[in-house]
């Protein structure tokens, strides 16, 4: 026994092998048993059911396959570093890599952890905004742990980030003025992210511009045109303008008025907002409101009517409307009722209109 332990005190590159022993132990543990623990929580995940949802196996699982090989080397190197005697210089360089690489993967695992649950979300949503709002959200989220994790990996190695940050300011103010349209739109996409004015899929009318949403990007938002050109917004514009969002229409009210001609009798007039009223009626998904002689016209009467198309579709209120003329074309035909035209009655009086000479004289 004294034999072994003399035999484990013996020198070897400046350390004993009990040393060389425990640093190979470690190189072991990295690199067999850390590895079949990450296959066994693979083998968890894929025996449960698909429907089933285990957030912290879930999230294990996946920080244990986002860790890189640097990282179980560096963990090697820290765990050689502290069981065996190096030369100083060696030992400096190997504390400026590790924490270089601790805090890369200190910054791949929280961004893993983001990107999960915004994944999660995504998946269990069924609103196209949200899913656009949640992109730009992860975009910002990474950005966000990134800077984070680079400033405490140079405080860690000796920076004064004090002075670092106070320079980064002063600077931010200069590249902020020079590049104030792009933070306007990065700000303006935030801005639409948390309060979803619209999602993708939406019909809109901003200012002069008409289309469906396409994209609802960091910078711009992309809309289709009915004539089929691509409309790109810049979301600072979006923001200033006033949005008209078609797609969150739950009915489409409908205004219409008809000129009927001056000679009708007036008994026949009265009859008219009750015709209007049932043929309206008679149609499915409609909404009577009201229908009124509401005046008397350059060349008509003018009849006003205002009833709602129950679904927002654009050509299911096109149908009902024209099947709404077809049936008053009908009904006013068999009533004896006449559709105005512009006309315009010239009466002259006092003097005669005497045509002029086709040859006057020299």
């Amino acid at each position: 026994m004294a034999d072994f332990e003399t035999l484990l005190q013996r020198q070897f590159l400046g350390n004993s092998l009990l040393s060389w022993g425990l640093a190979l132990l470690a190189l072991l543990v990295t690199f067999m048993i850390l590895p079949i623990l990450r296959r066994y929580i693979s083998a968890l995940r894929k025996r449960r059911p698909a429907e089933e949802t285990h957030t912290v196996l879930d999230v294990v699982s996946l920080l244990a396959q986002n860790t890189t090989s640097l990282f179980l080397w560096t963990v090697v190197v820290w765990s050689a570093d502290l069981l065996l005697t190096l030369p100083p210089s060696f030992d400096k360089t190997i504390g400026y890599v590790i924490t270089v690489v601790l805090w890369m993967q200190v910054g791949i695992w929280i961004g893993t952890v983001a990107t999960y649950f915004i994944d999660r979300s995504r998946r269990t949503s069924r609103d196209p905004g949200h899913m656009a709002s949640l992109t730009i959200v992860h975009f910002v989220a990474r950005v966000a742990i990134w800077s984070l994790v680079l400033l405490v990996a140079l405080d860690n190695l000796g920076v004064n980030i004090t002075a670092l940050v106070t320079g980064l300011g002063i600077g931010g103010v200069a590249v902020a003025l020079a590049v104030q349209t792009v933070l306007g739109d990065l700000l303006a996409s935030i801005s639409i992210a948390f309060d979803k004015p619209f999602a993708v899929g939406d019909a809109l009318t901003i200012g002069q511009d008409s289309g469906t949403v396409e994209q609802i990007g960091v910078s711009s938002t992309r809309l289709r045109s009915v004539n089929g050109e691509q409309i790109i917004i810049p979301n600072s514009d979006v923001i200033k303008s006033r949005v008209r969002n078609f797609g969150r229409m739950f009915e489409r009210r409908v205004l219409f008025t008809l000129g009927i001609a001056y000679e009708t009798p007036r008994d026949k007039l009265q009859r008219i907002p009750g015709i209007i009223e049932a043929v309206i009626r008679s149609q499915e998904k409609t909404r009577f409101e009201r229908s009124h002689f509401t005046a008397f016209g350059t060349s008509a009467l003018t009849f006003e009517s205002v009833y709602f198309v129950l679904d927002p579709d654009y050509m299911l209120y096109a149908n009902i409307q024209q099947a709404i003329n077809f049936r008053l074309h009908e009904e006013f035909e068999k009533l004896g009722v006449e559709f105005a035209v512009p006309t315009q009655h010239l009466v002259l009086s006092g003097q005669s209109i005497v045509a002029p000479p086709q040859n006057p004289p020299k």
